[in-house]
Protein backbone atom coordinates (compact mmCIF):
# COMPACT_ATOMS: atom_id res chain seq x y z
CA UNK A 1 0.00 0.00 0.00
CA UNK A 2 1.26 3.20 -0.56
CA UNK A 3 2.60 5.87 2.17
CA UNK A 4 -0.10 7.89 1.54
CA UNK A 5 -3.10 5.39 2.04
CA UNK A 6 -1.58 3.89 5.62
CA UNK A 7 -2.24 7.27 7.42
CA UNK A 8 -5.89 7.65 6.52
CA UNK A 9 -6.69 3.94 7.11
CA UNK A 10 -5.02 3.83 10.33
CA UNK A 11 -6.77 7.14 10.78
CA UNK A 12 -10.25 5.62 9.82
CA UNK A 13 -9.86 2.72 12.05
CA UNK A 14 -9.11 4.45 15.28
CA UNK A 15 -12.54 6.72 14.75
CA UNK A 16 -14.07 3.81 13.93
CA UNK A 17 -13.07 1.59 17.07
CA UNK A 18 -13.80 4.58 18.86
CA UNK A 19 -17.47 4.85 18.16
CA UNK A 20 -17.65 1.14 18.49
CA UNK A 21 -16.55 1.61 22.04
CA UNK A 22 -19.19 4.30 22.57
CA UNK A 23 -21.82 2.05 21.43
CA UNK A 24 -20.62 -1.26 23.18
CA UNK A 25 -20.76 1.23 26.31
CA UNK A 26 -23.87 2.63 26.20
CA UNK A 27 -25.71 -0.47 24.73
CA UNK A 28 -24.35 -2.06 28.04
CA UNK A 29 -25.35 0.60 29.93
CA UNK A 30 -28.84 0.17 28.79
CA UNK A 31 -28.70 -3.75 29.23
CA UNK A 32 -27.89 -3.26 32.71
CA UNK A 33 -30.72 -0.81 33.43
CA UNK A 34 -33.32 -3.26 31.42
CA UNK A 35 -32.20 -5.89 33.46
CA UNK A 36 -32.21 -3.60 37.25
CA UNK A 37 -35.86 -2.03 36.32
CA UNK A 38 -37.74 -5.65 35.03
CA UNK A 39 -36.07 -7.52 38.10
CA UNK A 40 -34.99 -10.01 35.86
CA UNK A 41 -33.19 -13.19 37.19
CA UNK A 42 -31.22 -15.53 35.01
CA UNK A 43 -30.73 -18.92 37.04
CA UNK A 44 -31.53 -17.63 40.79
CA UNK A 45 -28.55 -14.60 39.95
CA UNK A 46 -29.49 -11.31 41.98
CA UNK A 47 -30.79 -9.16 39.10
CA UNK A 48 -28.73 -6.18 40.70
CA UNK A 49 -25.77 -7.96 40.04
CA UNK A 50 -26.49 -8.60 36.85
CA UNK A 51 -26.80 -5.18 36.05
CA UNK A 52 -23.20 -4.33 37.67
CA UNK A 53 -21.81 -7.01 35.38
CA UNK A 54 -23.35 -6.12 32.34
CA UNK A 55 -21.73 -2.63 33.23
CA UNK A 56 -18.61 -3.11 34.32
CA UNK A 57 -18.46 -5.64 30.88
CA UNK A 58 -19.35 -3.32 28.95
CA UNK A 59 -17.03 -0.51 30.29
CA UNK A 60 -13.94 -3.23 30.26
CA UNK A 61 -14.76 -3.68 26.57
CA UNK A 62 -15.29 -0.17 25.71
CA UNK A 63 -12.21 0.08 27.20
CA UNK A 64 -10.15 -2.21 25.18
CA UNK A 65 -12.25 -0.89 22.02
CA UNK A 66 -10.88 2.43 23.10
CA UNK A 67 -6.93 1.31 23.60
CA UNK A 68 -7.16 -0.67 20.45
CA UNK A 69 -8.52 2.93 18.59
CA UNK A 70 -5.66 4.84 20.70
CA UNK A 71 -2.77 2.31 18.92
CA UNK A 72 -4.46 2.76 16.03
CA UNK A 73 -4.21 7.08 15.98
CA UNK A 74 -1.07 6.67 17.08
CA UNK A 75 0.31 4.46 14.14
CA UNK A 76 -1.74 7.32 12.06
CA UNK A 77 0.47 10.23 13.64
CA UNK A 78 3.72 8.74 14.07
CA UNK A 79 3.39 6.80 10.38
CA UNK A 80 5.04 4.22 11.76
CA UNK A 81 4.49 0.39 12.51
CA UNK A 82 2.94 0.06 16.14
CA UNK A 83 4.96 -1.99 18.84
CA UNK A 84 5.11 -5.83 19.92
CA UNK A 85 2.43 -4.97 22.81
CA UNK A 86 0.79 -2.96 19.53
CA UNK A 87 0.70 -5.41 17.17
CA UNK A 88 -0.43 -8.14 19.68
CA UNK A 89 -3.83 -5.68 21.12
CA UNK A 90 -4.65 -5.28 17.25
CA UNK A 91 -4.07 -8.73 15.93
CA UNK A 92 -6.72 -9.35 18.66
CA UNK A 93 -8.85 -6.95 18.25
CA UNK A 94 -8.92 -8.44 14.29
CA UNK A 95 -9.91 -11.74 15.96
CA UNK A 96 -12.15 -10.69 18.46
CA UNK A 97 -14.13 -8.73 15.32
CA UNK A 98 -13.52 -11.56 13.15
CA UNK A 99 -16.18 -13.87 15.61
CA UNK A 100 -18.60 -11.17 16.74
CA UNK A 101 -18.79 -11.31 13.15
CA UNK A 102 -19.40 -14.87 12.52
CA UNK A 103 -22.12 -14.55 15.58
CA UNK A 104 -23.79 -11.47 14.25
CA UNK A 105 -24.42 -12.96 10.95
CA UNK A 106 -26.62 -15.52 13.00
CA UNK A 107 -28.19 -13.80 15.59
CA UNK A 108 -28.18 -10.17 14.39
CA UNK A 109 -28.44 -10.11 10.36
CA UNK A 110 -25.98 -9.02 7.70
CA UNK A 111 -25.76 -5.45 8.27
CA UNK A 112 -24.05 -5.93 11.57
CA UNK A 113 -21.63 -8.81 9.63
CA UNK A 114 -20.74 -6.49 7.55
CA UNK A 115 -20.22 -3.51 10.14
CA UNK A 116 -18.08 -6.07 11.84
CA UNK A 117 -15.82 -7.29 8.68
CA UNK A 118 -15.27 -3.45 7.66
CA UNK A 119 -13.72 -3.15 10.79
CA UNK A 120 -11.44 -6.20 10.64
CA UNK A 121 -10.81 -4.91 7.17
CA UNK A 122 -8.98 -1.61 8.69
CA UNK A 123 -7.54 -3.17 11.36
CA UNK A 124 -5.66 -6.05 9.12
CA UNK A 125 -5.02 -3.58 6.16
CA UNK A 126 -3.45 -1.23 8.82
CA UNK A 127 -1.07 -4.08 10.11
CA UNK A 128 -0.20 -5.31 6.53
CA UNK A 129 0.70 -1.84 5.80
CA UNK A 130 2.56 -0.81 8.30
CA UNK A 131 4.74 -4.61 8.09
CA UNK A 132 5.23 -3.90 4.43
CA UNK A 133 6.59 -1.05 5.37
CA UNK A 134 8.76 -1.63 8.20
CA UNK A 135 10.73 -5.05 6.29
CA UNK A 136 11.46 -2.68 3.00
CA UNK A 137 13.33 -0.38 5.59
CA UNK A 138 14.97 -3.08 7.47
CA UNK A 139 15.95 -4.42 3.53
CA UNK A 140 17.19 -1.05 2.27
CA UNK A 141 18.80 0.35 5.59
CA UNK A 142 20.44 -3.21 6.76
CA UNK A 143 23.94 -3.37 5.19
CA UNK A 144 24.14 0.68 6.27
CA UNK A 145 23.30 -0.18 9.28
CA UNK A 146 24.97 -2.91 10.57
CA UNK A 147 28.24 -0.97 8.72
CA UNK A 148 28.67 -3.75 5.83
CA UNK A 149 29.56 -2.29 2.33
CA UNK A 150 28.38 -4.05 -0.73
CA UNK A 151 31.25 -2.70 -3.01
CA UNK A 152 33.86 -4.68 -3.59
CA UNK A 153 36.97 -3.96 -1.99
CA UNK A 154 40.80 -4.75 -2.84
CA UNK A 155 42.60 -6.24 -0.58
Amino acid sequence: MDAVARRPVAWTGAVVLWAEAVGIALLNWFLGLVVDKQDMSMGGLDPHAMSIGAWIAGGLFGLYLALCGLTLARTGARDRAPGRFGKILLISAAVVHALLGAFAVGLVGWTAFFFMMVVLGLIVLTLMAYDKQESEDAGAAGGAVRGVSTSPTTP
